[in-house]
């Protein structure tokens, strides 16, 4: 058994998928067709940069969906991808909209403009500085949740993402964040501040919720072809209303990929396949389940070396 993940925030470089746009007129189109949906050119970015315009989040989270979902339709249409065997697709934050798109739940526009408003409304929840993020190395989530539990100061600190045993994201104030960082290191804990624009998948993201409710409630959502993997829940949901909740729900709360892989992992998955930038998810699969066989595709050669592999 399959399942498909796909990437979020922090997957993003300049020139992602320019193989697929220079080779592939149906990727083109696409292209050609985001720039029109969102009324500015996202391919330019996308392609040609500057760097800073697409690290800008509201910039970053459409260019990743469009990229995965143009190497998704390559696949599937160019190089008749059997996806009989696919039970589940999953994806990491944003990626959850770009599972959603590829399993034909939420059609390519209304992907776009959400994850366009939906970078918006994070970057505007928090003043830029007043928030942060802090990776944590080679800790459980019992002996950071103990550190948490010193910090003195008033303010937000939670767990943004348990993304894999030894890997967990914390999110909050700065000030918080300073403070946990600094008790981190009197216990000999391993951590690296996140050069981010905002503090995601924490409670100081409650403004975006309720403003991104009202855009999601406003589309229409169909029931999926695969079972969606919740980032809220780590388990399948299908119904369209259940999927609209945890959307919203999702941007104040923890990113639960560590217990998502352990599930599909339970279910007898054993082949993993990362669709779209980078290779970040592909790491964490194999730091999870060991004997596991995880792929990224994120080049022509990959999906000819995938088609080898199958």
């Amino acid at each position: 058994m399959k399942a498909i993940l796909f990437p979020g925030q922090g997957s993003q470089i300049v020139g992602m998928g320019s193989e697929f746009y220079n080779n592939f007129p149906t990727v083109k189109k696409l292209f050609a067709e985001a720039d029109e949906t969102l009324k500015f050119k996202i391919s330019k970015i996308i392609l040609n940069g500057p760097d800073s315009d697409l690290k800008l989040t509201q910039n970053t989270q459409p260019s990743i969906l469009l990229v995965s979902y143009s190497i998704f339709t390559i696949l599937k249409n160019e190089f008749n991808f059997n996806l009989e065997k696919i039970k589940y697709f999953a994806g990491h934050s944003l990626g959850e909209y770009s599972s959603l798109l590829c399993a034909n739940a939420l059609s390519f526009q209304d992907s776009l403009h959400l994850l366009f408003e939906r970078g918006k409304f994070m970057q505007e929840a928090v003043p830029i500085g007043k928030g942060g993020m802090l990776a944590i190395l080679g800790s459980d989530i019992v002996e950071i949740n103990d550190c948490m539990s010193q910090i003195k100061s008033e303010g937000v600190c939670e767990v943004a993402n348990d993304n894999a045993h030894g890997q967990i994201i914390v999110s909050g104030n700065i000030e918080l964040i300073e403070e946990l960082k600094n008790i981190l290191k009197k216990n000999k804990k391993k951590c690296i501040s996140l050069p981010v624009s905002a503090p995601f998948h924490c409670s100081l993201m409650n403004p975006a919720a309720i403003k991104m409710k009202e855009k999601i409630d406003m589309v229409n959502f169909k029931k999926p072809d695969f079972e969606i993997i919740s980032n809220v829940t780590a388990l399948p949901v299908i119904e369209p209303e259940d999927i609209k909740k945890f959307l919203v729900q999702q941007i104040y709360s923890k990113v639960r990929w560590r217990e998502s892989i352990d599930f599909m992992g339970k279910k007898k998955v054993e082949d993993f396949i990362e669709i779209g930038p980078g290779k970040i998810l592909t790491g964490l699969v194999k730091r999870i389940l060991p004997n596991s066989n995880s792929f990224n595709i994120n080049s022509i050669n990959d999906i000819k070396n995938l088609k080898n592999e199958s």
